[in-house]
């Protein structure tokens, strides 16, 4: 890898993460992955070249993890959002149908 491609692929990256915390808040899971898997061919090829990344490129990585942290945690949360109305749902359903076969006893 020539000296300026890691540091081009990191801001690259920098960008797909941004994206990719977008795409989580909106729920786009397919916009996601898509970004997920685009940032990770990234990092892969950066991989062999940490130990000669500066300052720079490392607090850049670390602002990556840091985006990466914040949209796992946005989409726990509409998985768990998404689980409750299921689970509401499924509570409605049974207590129709127990109400309903109460009516029907009179």
């Amino acid at each position: 890898m020539n000296p300026g491609e890691p540091a081009a692929a990191l801001q690259r990256a920098l960008a797909l993460s941004q994206q990719l915390l977008i795409a989580a808040d909106s729920g786009d899971v397919a916009t996601v992955a898509e970004l997920d898997a685009e940032r990770r061919r990234l990092l892969v090829s950066v991989r062999h070249e940490v130990q000669h990344l500066d300052a720079d490129q490392r607090l850049v990585l670390r602002e990556i993890a840091a985006l990466n942290d914040q949209a796992l945690g946005r989409m726990e949360h509409r998985l768990r959002a998404k689980a409750r109305d299921l689970d509401m749902a499924c509570a409605g359903r049974r207590a129709l149908h127990a109400y309903a076969a109460t009516r029907l006893q009179r």
